[in-house]
Formats: structure tokens, sequence, C-alpha cells
């Protein structure tokens, strides 16, 4: 992959999950880990947010994109920023074809919800097989 077509290394973008107690919410959190993994995200804690921590506020105050992962309907990541006073980029694996209670939560879907969100800048690697999701 080209250089400039991936977002690895893109600062200041942290990402919250909803790890929720379904399938979706595991797929979500999985999610997260990989993009963070691969470089395109930072992973931050979504339960210091609600919760009101000073420093975590702060911190996320200081992120150039703030991007919410839900797994379903409830929208429990976006509604918290929210209610913290952020406005994310949010996105429902609902919306992304991804149904509460059948979804499989495996490397096939974890890539395919991946790319979805990235726009499809997370190639089909493992860290360990290049030393990076982006082929570094």
């Amino acid at each position: 992959m080209a250089e400039n077509n991936c977002m690895c290394q893109e600062a200041g973008v942290l990402i919250f999950p909803c790890s929720g107690g379904s399938d979706v919410g595991e797929l979500s959190d999985k999610v997260a880990r990989k993009m963070a993994k691969c470089g395109q995200a930072k992973m931050f804690c979504l339960a210091g947010i609600g919760a009101h921590i000073p420093g975590m506020i702060e911190s996320a105050k200081a992120a150039n994109k703030i991007i919410a992962i839900d797994g379903c309907q409830v929208l429990c990541s976006k509604k918290i920023l929210e209610h913290a006073g952020f406005s994310p980029i949010s996105f429902n694996l609902k919306d992304l074809g991804f149904e509460k209670g059948k979804t499989q939560v495996n490397e096939e879907n974890i890539e395919k919800a991946a790319n979805k969100i990235s726009g499809g800048k997370i190639e089909k690697t493992t860290i360990r097989d290049s030393g990076g999701c982006c082929g570094n």
C-alpha cells in the first residue's frame, strides 16, 4: 500500500468502543484493538470518560478526532461521549451489517468491520506477518 494512502501513524485519533455484553460488543472491542495495533488510532477508556475522570477528559479534549464504535442501536459509546461534551465520529456495527446475537466474532468479521470503519485502509495482513497492518 502506498504510504500516502495509509492511516498508520495518524496522530491524535482516539477510538472508544462500546465493549458491551453481546457478540457485537465483543466485535466492537476487537475492531478497536485491531485499529490501535495498526497505528490508526489509540484505544482509550470509555469508562473513564463516563466516570468524568478529569485527566481522561482532558486527554480526550486534546484529540484531533474521536471515534465511537457501537455494536448495536443503543449507541452507548456515542451517548457517553456526547454526555461528556464530545462530538464523536460514530459507527454502529448494526449499520455495517452485523446483527446482535447473530454475529460470529472471528478474524474475517473483525477485518471486515475494521475495513468499513477505516475506509478500506487496513490491509489483509497481520502484525506478525508484516510488522504492521499497513505493510510496515
